[in-house]
């Protein structure tokens, strides 16, 4: 059977067809898909007998346990997440791989190189290699689809989780995708015999260390046994190209006598070191290494060949060292003259994002401006989530936007070093994501900060998935310490501008911690409400 698919469709059909059974998330670009098509399909299908557990989670961590926990039970799970949600799950990932597995687990990061929608272009490769974890990356969306399956399968065998990295061409570039018409049934729960290496107490921990290690030259085994990993000697064997990923398409679509360099395709890991020593063997003198995100390979391919080898890559500025590949970069690194281009015409004008039309944040960003400007220095300190966009023109009101959760601890930070007034910005979902111990931090030491949690009723950045915040906010803000007589709850809309005004000047006012709600639905998921209504 043959689909079209994006690479993160890929990821989850090829999930579906592995047996899974259960698929935990947060939303990131670019990897939301992968849980959302999973979604679609099973609300369509609607089999209560196989049915696989697809809802968000409250954040990465929570992901990543909520799936140890699926596989503990014998039953396949899969994780998704983009780069920064690795830092996220780093915790429970990293254990993940000291207490092994019962059912199959693969953790899939979509990595951001070039920061379309992240705050760096970290590369998730370090996380599976720092783990000690097979580490999948396919070049195509059938590899996206077959290596998936595979990750499964050696998941089960080695009884380790295994990482699927992506990037986001890959997550999100199109193409045809052959798929099983006989999907593999579901797991029986069968829970652990050895209750021991899921106890992470020194004495066990220890013991399951050495094990990890051990396996390690199973691993490589795999690596180089791989279909995935493919060498191929050139007639010019003097000249070694080691592809990863998409980067291979990028070599390929340039190459016309693609026979002439030796070549080493590498999409499973542990990096196959016999496949490199061969291809240095074979007589390679220079080594150009082609991978998106940063110098990972490269890196580790100076510390196997030979000095009198040059190693070539992104640490030498024959790639960009940051920003994606794309053909003309790898081009440009073999040496081949560059092809034309097309010109923008000037007519082409720079549309920056901005906030939606009728999005309630403007009017609070209006109103906390005009607050804030009765004052000498103030500083607004923000988050992640659709809301940044208050950095821009024409509002320009925050002063700091570090991850996710960052806006209440630094505004607390702030205020104990004598910042008046603080204020934090931030969003309803990304505050249940991790901006709840920061606020529990403010009302221990009762610091004097004003925080302003945006309620739109959605993760509105992603896609308008559901947020674990809806209906809760108040009773967790009470529950972590805050006075309920300064959690208040605004209406941003321009009739209600000068009530919400005063309203934030007298919270400013109170020497201690005060929440202030804005809630209106958001302006698209409002849309979305309104034509799915007409519909029915």
């Amino acid at each position: 059977m043959r689909k079209l698919l994006l690479g993160d469709e890929a990821i989850a059909q090829a999930a579906i067809d592995s047996g899974l059974s259960g698929v935990y998330a947060y939303p990131g670009t670019p990897s939301t898909e992968i849980t959302e098509f999973i979604q679609l399909r099973e609300e369509k299908r609607g089999d209560a007998e196989n049915k696989i557990c697809c809802r968000w989670a409250t954040n990465e961590k929570t992901a990543m346990e909520g799936a140890l926990g699926m596989s503990y039970m014998g039953k396949r799970a899969l994780v998704c997440m983009k780069h920064v949600g690795m830092n996220v799950a780093a915790d429970p990932f990293v254990n993940s791989a000291m207490t092994g597995v019962n059912g199959g687990l693969v953790v899939v990061a979509a990595d951001d190189p070039s920061m379309h929608s992240s705050q760096n272009e970290q590369d998730s490769r370090f996380y599976g290699k720092f783990a000690l974890m097979p580490i999948f990356e396919p070049s195509n969306q059938q590899e996206a689809y077959d290596m998936t399956r595979a990750a499964f399968e050696l998941s089960e065998a080695v009884k380790l989780p295994v990482l699927m990295r992506v990037t986001t061409r890959m997550a999100h570039s199109r193409a045809v995708v052959e798929v099983t018409e006989t999907p593999r049934k579901q797991n029986e729960i069968n829970r652990p015999e050895d209750v021991r290496t899921w106890i992470l107490l020194p004495a066990f921990a220890k013991k399951r260390y050495v094990q990890l290690l051990a396996q390690q030259d199973d691993l490589m085994k795999a690596s180089l046994e791989s279909k995935y990993n493919c060498y191929r000697k050139g007639t010019k064997p003097e000249l070694g190209v080691i592809c990863t990923g998409i980067a291979y398409n990028y070599y390929m679509e340039n190459v016309a006598n693609a026979e002439e360099r030796s070549v080493l395709k590498v999409a499973q890991y542990p990096l196959p070191v016999e496949l490199i020593e061969k291809m240095v063997a074979d007589g390679a003198k220079e080594i150009l290494v082609m991978e998106e995100g940063q110098p990972v390979v490269e890196e580790m391919v100076r510390a196997i060949v030979p000095s009198t080898v040059a190693v070539k890559g992104r640490l030498t500025g024959d790639l960009p060292r940051v920003g994606e590949l794309n053909p003309d970069s790898v081009r440009k690194s073999l040496g081949m003259e560059a092809l034309e281009n097309l010109e923008a015409d000037d007519i082409v004008v720079a549309r920056p994002p901005a906030l939606c039309q009728g999005c309630g944040h403007r009017d609070m960003y209006k109103a906390l401006n005009e607050v804030a400007a009765e004052y000498e220095n103030p500083r607004i300190f923000g988050d992640i989530g659709c809301y940044t966009l208050g950095a821009l023109p024409p509002f320009q009101a925050l002063h700091a936007c570090v991850e996710m959760g960052a806006s209440i601890t630094m505004a607390k930070g702030a205020s104990d070093a004598g910042q008046f007034p603080a204020f934090a910005v931030i969003g309803d979902s990304t505050f249940t994501h991790s901006g709840m111990t920061g606020l529990l931090d403010c009302c221990v030491d009762n610091a004097n900060v004003t925080v302003i949690i945006l309620d739109n009723g959605i993760t509105g950045m992603t896609g308008s998935q559901k947020s674990s915040a809806t209906g809760r906010i108040e009773s967790i803000c009470t529950g972590l310490g805050v006075d309920p007589a300064h959690i208040r709850v605004i209406n941003p809309l321009k009739k209600y501008f000068e009530e919400n005004v005063a309203i934030m000047k007298e919270e400013i006012a109170y020497k201690g911690v005060s929440v202030i709600i804005p809630r209106r639905e958001c302006i698209v998921a409002l849309n979305k409400r309104l034509k799915a209504a007409k519909k029915a």
